[in-house]
């Protein structure tokens, strides 16, 4: 069998608290803002909408919530790579809108092992989601659930 994994393996076991999984910055552009748009069917005007947003005090138009979560998708990075072998689901994610995101703006989004919950055969890997723009401010911050295998004995 080849292995085609981008890094090695890792079970629940493996994994420390304060391991850190990035993922790469995106910045959000009017193609990113139409095509989350068109995917969502969410048609109100602050998100599509410049004009609508500069008559509201807004300097262009407003990232939807789950537009800016979605930067967090694991699959950006190289976690579930990592977990190709151990992963059985991806089971909760809790997320906090802590800052607006616009047009423009840069997005850095990053995963850090908060909690390791052990289990009989498998475990709970909780991760800490949290997205910086590129002042520094934090806009989202959250968490993700991942049941893994433990290591085979």
């Amino acid at each position: 069998m080849i292995s085609h994994s981008l890094c090695a393996q890792k079970y629940f076991d493996d994994f420390e608290v304060g391991e850190k999984f990035n993922i790469p910055s995106r910045t959000m552009t009017d193609a990113l803002f139409a095509a989350f748009q068109l995917a969502s069917g969410d048609n109100h005007p602050v998100h599509y909408d410049v004009e609508y947003c500069r008559a509201h005090g807004m300097p262009h138009m407003l990232a939807h919530g789950f537009q800016v979560l979605i930067q967090t998708a694991a699959g950006a990075g190289l976690f579930p790579h990592c977990v190709e072998e151990s992963l059985k689901a991806f089971i909760e994610q809790s997320s906090k809108f802590l800052n607006p995101v616009f047009v423009g703006d840069t997005l850095y989004p990053s995963l850090v092992v908060s909690e390791l919950i052990p289990g009989r055969t498998t475990g709970v890997l909780v991760m800490q989601s949290t997205i910086i723009n590129q002042n520094r401010v934090v806009v989202m911050q959250g968490t993700q659930k991942y049941l893994l295998r433990k290591r085979p004995v």
